[in-house]
């Protein structure tokens, strides 16, 4: 019965469109971490990438891509 219900919850939140935008937030740091870190030389870190990319580029990104 657990699993039942595991896989609608899994079901539901795949679909939600909270969830789609975070995906897809997530995958924009994780490639701004990428070309952050390769500028660098090094790795930046999520955190830093995270910060750096809701600062200057997430506006901007978010009235390309509305929910």
């Amino acid at each position: 019965m657990g699993d039942k219900k595991t896989e609608t919850d899994s079901t539901l939140l795949g679909k939600s469109s909270l969830y789609q935008q975070y995906l897809a937030e997530r995958d924009e740091i994780l490639r701004h971490k990428w070309l952050e870190s390769e500028k660098e030389g090094h790795d930046i870190g999520f955190e830093r990438a995270l910060v750096d990319w809701v600062l200057n580029h997430r506006s901007k990104w978010r009235k390309k891509h509305p929910h």
